[in-house]
Formats: structure tokens, sequence, C-alpha cells
């Protein structure tokens, strides 16, 4: 059996998740694979790709541990720009490829900076006919979200999108749930692999014979490594009958590193990482360094004593986690980030030459062999389980309500509107790019009064999208203890339709004509008395929320009915389980001849989405875009014309 695997990577801020990429990548092509490793991280000149096909997307990287800010190679913020030609090219890999296998490295787990161009590399993938494998793979150890929605999003896209997670490590010494809260619907996915070596055994890479040194200090390869740099050079005179190699790593600009080779003394070799760190790691007596998956795997390799010092700046557990499991089987030392020092560092080694030699550890450290087996493992599977056997979806009940249609020859149809649009933001670019790689024609509610030029000019060119008039200035009107109301009894009739009318004047002039003369009451609320003026007042539609509908001449009102906002209670995302099923419930009643006097309105409200929102937005726009009976109409289509249901534009995926 031979698979085509692209595996997607990003590292942020060291090349752990890149080294630990490229092993998996090696071994797929040792066994015979074509693979094509996709990275997004800043390019890393000591990763040995073995042959693999790369491909490096414009990187981005971040500073510290501050992993929401994404920054370009010249330290500026990431242009939006730089973002759309990063998920281009990753797309364009995906179809010139036609992968048998996705692998997403940390993701879903992590990268939720990155989830736009993840969750479209997986949708895509999935998409696809035949669709491939979708595999997560991960590190023994994770940080978990504080916010529960976000544990709760990373398991809705795994299982949807995803049929294993690989988990790079070995449950005997640390389960992933130490690290992670799974839950019984990601349990399954779970594979483990044992600890993935990314290095070469030792002996075997190239380096200088005099490289013997008693005590090797390393700090990855990013400038995280500086305190423990610093010191074991202030250490070093406390050691003096020793010799020290401090080896920095390529993170750490220049002027920093000749600053620590000026700070040494005789004992203390300062010099860059290079790439015979296992060589140097057999001929030492003491290896001091952070607890990083890959250091710790050299070190086990090596079976040299070990003293770890965990990185633990921000909210970063994980090394501290692995080196406390390591401590307890008697395989290292630990000196606590917060109390280093080169008195407590000089008093760790000396504690560490005190021990007898690590004895060969009782953990798994053929991982990348491992995940190579269960890879073809699973492809094997997937080519003769036949389709009836698959998990059990929560999206089943509208697969089946979708059928309905099917069966009946006609179609179901569906329209979206989103409303607040006030200016170009982050989240009206996410929508519209939302909109356009499913190819889905997009309403926009727009509130007149606070309408920012900036959103004129970004939807100069989007042809999927029209302008609502979403009320006047979008402010409550309602006395206290009402519900909140613009256009509600709380005013005069004269003083609604002059607002109403001011609205259309002011998007009218803004868009130069080009929007549609729809009215969207905030909050979906407004006075059964209105709706018979708004035909006089230059309307032609009107669109609310649920299913009670004004009769008016020359007034088409067709409403939305699906809204994924959970507003009673802090605005996240409803309980998903309940929103699919309410879903399915609303397409089997227009089956059954219900609704048919419009299409189902899927309501949206970009500003307000949190994450768990925006993922199960795009998998449910993403479900319906691809099936067969679904077709979404467009708002002039919808509002503009005397007979719905006649002549429609249709846009499908």
């Amino acid at each position: 059996m031979s698979l085509r695997a692209l595996i997607a990577v990003t590292h942020l801020l060291g090349a752990g998740h890149l080294t630990r990429a490229a092993a998996l990548a090696r071994a797929l092509a040792r066994a015979g694979h074509d693979v094509t490793l996709v990275s997004g991280g800043m390019p890393a000149r000591l990763i040995d790709m073995g042959g693999v096909r790369s491909v490096q997307l414009p990187p981005v990287c971040t500073v510290g541990t501050d992993f929401r800010t994404l920054l370009e190679e010249n330290g500026r913020p990431v242009a939006p720009e730089q973002l759309h030609s990063r998920r281009h090219l990753l797309a364009n890999t995906l179809d010139e490829l036609g992968p048998d296998v996705v692998v997403t490295e940390l993701f879903p787990f992590g990268r939720r900076v990155l989830a736009q161009e993840f969750v479209e590399l997986v949708e895509r993938a999935r998409a696809q006919r035949p669709a491939p494998l979708i595999l997560a793979s991960v590190r023994d150890i994770l940080v978990a979200p504080e916010r529960r929605d976000r544990v709760a999003e990373a398991h809705a896209r795994l299982r949807t999108f995803y049929d294993a997670v690989l988990v790079h490590g070995d449950s005997s010494l640390v389960p992933l749930d130490a690290s992670w809260p799974l839950d019984d619907g990601v349990r399954p996915l779970i594979r483990y692999t044992g600890y993935v070596d990314a290095g070469p055994p030792a002996g075997e890479a190239d380096g200088d014979a005099d490289s013997a040194s008693d005590i090797v200090v390393s700090g990855g390869s990013s400038a995280a490594g500086l305190p423990l740099y610093r010191a074991a050079i202030a250490a070093g005179p406390l050691l003096a009958e020793r010799r020290l190699r401090v080896l920095v790593g390529a993170g750490v600009p220049d002027g920093v590193f000749a600053e620590l080779r000026g700070a040494s003394g005789g004992n203390v070799a300062v010099e860059r990482a290079r790439p015979d760190f296992r060589r140097l790691l057999a001929g030492a007596t003491v290896s001091v360094s952070q607890s990083g998956y890959n250091t710790v795997v050299d070190v086990l390799r090596g079976g040299v004593r070990a003293i770890f010092v965990p990185f633990e700046a921000g909210r970063e557990t994980e090394q501290r986690l692995r080196a406390e499991r390591l401590k307890t089987l008697g395989l290292a030392e630990i000196v606590p980030e917060a109390d280093l020092s080169a008195a407590t560092l000089a008093d760790a080694v000396r504690r560490a030459l005190g021990r007898p030699p690590a004895n060969a550890a009782p953990i798994s450290l053929d991982g990348a062999q491992r995940s190579v087996a269960i890879v073809e493992e699973l492809a094997r599977e997937r080519a003769t389980k036949p389709a009836s056997a698959r998990r059990p979806s929560r999206w089943d009940a509208l697969d089946s309500a979708l059928a309905q249609f099917a069966d009946a020859g006609r179609p179901v149809p569906f329209w979206w509107r989103d409303d607040d649009a006030v200016a170009h933001t982050p989240q009206l670019d996410r929508l519209l790019a939302l909109a356009g790689r499913l190819e889905l024609p997009l309403a926009l509610a727009v509130i007149p009064a606070s309408l920012q030029g900036s959103l004129v000019e970004r939807l100069a060119d989007e042809p999927l999208a029209a302008v609502l008039v979403h009320g006047l200035s979008h402010a409550n009107h309602a006395p206290p203890g009402h519900k909140k109301a613009e256009f509600g009894r709380h005013r005069s009739l004269g003083q609604l339709a002059g607002d109403a009318a001011q609205g259309l004047g002011s998007v009218r002039a803004a868009f130069a004509g080009g929007a549609m003369p729809v009215f969207v009451p905030p909050w979906n609320r407004l006075t059964p008395e209105l709706p018979a003026l708004l035909p006089g007042l230059g309307f032609a539609g009107l669109s609310t929320f649920g299913e009670r509908r004004a009769s008016v001449p020359g007034l088409t009102h067709v409403n939305t009915h699906i809204d994924p906002i959970d507003w009673r209670h802090g605005r996240g995302l409803r309980p998903p389980d309940a929103l699919v099923a309410e879903v399915a419930r609303i397409v089997h009643a227009s089956a059954g001849g219900a609704n048919r006097a419009g299409p189902i309105g899927l309501l949206t409200h970009h500003l307000v989405h949190d994450e768990a929102t925006w993922a199960f937005c795009e998998e449910l726009l993403g479900r319906l875009a691809a099936h067969s009976s679904v077709r979404f109409h467009t708002a002039e289509s919808v509002f503009l014309r005397n007979n719905v249901g006649a002549g429609l534009s249709s846009y499908r995926r």
C-alpha cells in the first residue's frame, strides 16, 4: 500500500512542532509513502527533511507566550493579505496532491489563532471524493484552555472532521487526559504512538571529534532558554572542576549571543546549537536543559543524567508536568524556573553527579514507526469498511431531513442573513471569507447611523454580499423591564416611519443606490402597524425572526429561523446537539409543506461570535453547501421577485 500524505504544521515559538512533524514525514517516506510537509512557521535550518517534499507558507511567528498575536518575519503584525496567501497556497497544495491522508499538527487542540486556515483545509479535504483520512497529531502533553467552550469547540471539530488522534506519547508515563479533559465522544479517537525520536542515533550526526564535555546545557531553539543560559554561565565558577558547553538556540539574536559568550569563563564554552547534539549527549556526564518534547527524547535516548529546568512562562504547564513524571521514575532532577540561579543549578549538578548513570528508560521511543503503522492500519480499515459502519453523528438527523427533499426531487431552500454590520473588521473578513469559500450569498443588515466608510470600501468587490437596512441606530427605546426594541410601540408611528425612511436613505446614499430596500428591525421586533407603511417609504421587503409574517401588498416578508447564539446565557453557542436537532425539525417541516412563503433563514451576528459559534456556523454552512439537495438563494431573489419559488438564482459549492 502506497499512500499520499499531507502534513500541515505551524510552529510559532520554538521549532519542536516542526521537528516532530518532520520526523513523522520522514518515517512515512521511508515506508514508501509520498509525503508533502507544509510548514507555516519560520524556516528552521537544522530540521532534516530527509528528501520529503516541503512547502513553505508565508511564515508567521510569535514573541514569548503571546500566541494570539501573529507576526511576520520583519516583526510586524501579520497582514490579512499574508493570511489569505497562506490559505490559498495550502488549498492549492491539497488539491494538487489529492492525498489519502491529511495530518494537522496540534490543531484542533491548539493553534486557535490559525483556526481559519486549518478549518478550511479539513473542510476542503472532507469534501473530496473519496475523502482522505484526517488525523490530528499531538505531543504527549497539551495546554488545555481555561474556557470550557473552547474545549467543546475542539471536540466538535474532532467529531466532525477527524478519524483519529495520534498522541505521540506513552500512556504509561503520562496519558493525554492528564493535561486535556477528554470526553467520551473523543476518547475512541485516541491512538498512542510512543515518543517520536526526531534525532539520528548517537554517532551518526556530523561533528568535530573533540566535542566531549562534562555538562551539556541546551535551551531549545527559541529565546525562551535565555534564563537557563545565563544561570549556567554564572554557575561555571561554582563548578570549576567541570567543563560546561552551553548550546544557544538560533532564536537568540546575534547580539545577545555575543553577550553570552563574553560573560563565559574558562571552563564554559558558549556556542550555537549544532546538529551533533546526540553525540555531545553521548559523551556527557550530565545534561541540563528545558524539558521540551524533543529534548527529553534526546536525553532519554542518550541515557545521560538529566537536570530539567521546565519552561513555565505564561500558562505553560507542559514541560513541568513532563519533568515531574520523569522525576518520579528516577530519571531526572528538577530546578523550577522560579528558583533558577547559579547556586541552585550548581547544587542540582552535584546531586545528579551523585546518582548512577540512567538505565534504559521504560518508555516507548519508537513513535515515528508506530505512527506509520497506525496510519496504514486506518487506511486499510477505511478501504474495507462499509459506509454503514461509520460512527453515529449529531448531523444524522439533518441528513435524514434533507433526504426527504432529495427523494421528492426538489431542492430545500436556504438564505443567510448577518446582522449589525458597521465597519470593516477582522470578524467581517472572516465572515466574508467563509461566504466566499463556500460560494454562498450573504445578506448583511447594516446599521445606518453607525455605518463607516471602511464597510462601503470592503463590500465594493464582494458580489455575494447584499446590503439590507438594519433600523436606524440600533437604539433601544423600550422602557425598563420591557424587551428591547427600536421600532416597538413605545414611540409614535410617525417617528418610527421617519426613522425607517432615514435609515433607507442613509444606506442607499452610502452604497450609491446599491443597497436593497429591505427593512430589518433591530432585535427583530416592530409594532404591527409599521409594515403597512413600509412600501410607501420605499421598502420592498421585511425580515424578522420566526414564522410570523405580515401580509402587506407590495412587501415581501421573509424571516430567519435559526440563530446559534444563546443570548440569554452569556452570548455563547447554544448546545450544538439541540441546534442541529432544531435545524432538522425546520427542514422536516419545510419538506412537509410548512414555511413555503420563503426559504429557511440562518441568522448570524459576526461581531459577537466566539470560536465555538464560528466553528458551528462553518460546519453547518459547509455541510449545507456541499449537499446536493440544498440551494442558497440571494437576497435579491428572495425579496425582489413576485414569486419567491420561481426562477431563483442558486448557489452551490
